[in-house]
């Protein structure tokens, strides 16, 4: 039986080497083309008529579209609405990962520390530089809290900055470790169905499918969730950033 572990290996495309660092096209690679070239089409595809009375796709789009909107306007407020291209194409590219890691033979970038290391650096930088550029040098009196004495400042103000530090951390963490869990789990319980079908006379791997089958729609349940919490917690963050709270 193979190992869980083997589907999130990289494996090497089409090797590059420039100046002695390895820029190699990898599967990893590969499928974030294939998602960005998905969630292109759909969007495009969904915005092409624009009829009064929406189509299927088109209502699919607008339903996307409104949802992250939403979810900028209840955590941020109208001074959000400038950061929607980024927080919407960060929400796209990680639900389409999630759920292009579902299709058989596919790889799940987003199982993938560095990925989502990456994805949440690239958050946890940017609200920063948002929040000293609207603020200036008051920005760092975030890792003040207010209402603290000022006997018990030299404590808290360490606890709130590596507080701070560790939102990328946490924020990485999270979605790698539920991608990579669900789909470890999935291919444990595939393993056995030829092993327990062959020893039972096919009887025996029912039950492992059936466990597939269901460990797959909560994978999806999942794979949505996870972009939601992601772009949510992006949400909160830039909010913190924009008013310092």
């Amino acid at each position: 039986m193979a190992s869980p572990i083997k589907q999130f290996e990289i494996h090497t495309i089409i090797p590059i080497h420039i100046g002695g660092v390895d820029l190699s096209y990898t599967n990893s690679a590969l499928w974030m083309t294939i998602s960005v070239a998905v969630a292109s089409v759909f969007l495009a595809f969904g915005a092409q008529r624009r009829a009064l009375v929406p189509g299927r796709w088109q209502v699919m789009t607008e339903m996307a579209y409104e949802f992250v909107a939403n979810m900028i306007r209840d955590n941020v407020g109208d001074a959000g609405r400038r950061y929607f291209p980024y927080i919407f194409t960060l929400f796209m590219f990680v639900l389409f990962g999630n759920l292009l890691g579902l299709v058989p033979g596919a790889f799940t970038y987003t199982s993938h520390i560095i990925v989502t290391l990456g994805l949440a650096l690239t958050v946890f930088l940017a609200v920063t530089v948002v929040g000293i550029v609207k603020h200036g040098l008051h920005f760092f009196s975030f890792f003040v809290p207010s209402g603290v004495p000022a006997l018990m400042m030299p404590l808290m103000i360490p606890i709130e900055v590596i507080s701070y530090l560790s939102r990328p951390v946490s924020l990485s963490i999270r979605l790698f470790a539920n991608m990579m869990a669900g789909h470890t789990m999935m291919k444990v319980f595939a393993g056995f169905v030829v092993p327990l079908g062959a020893a039972t006379f096919g009887l025996g791997g029912l039950a492992p499918i059936a466990m597939d089958v269901a460990l797959t729609g909560f994978e999806l349940l999942v794979a949505f969730l996870q972009a939601y919490v992601f772009t949510v917690l992006t949400c909160l963050y830039l909010n913190d950033a924009l008013n310092l709270h």
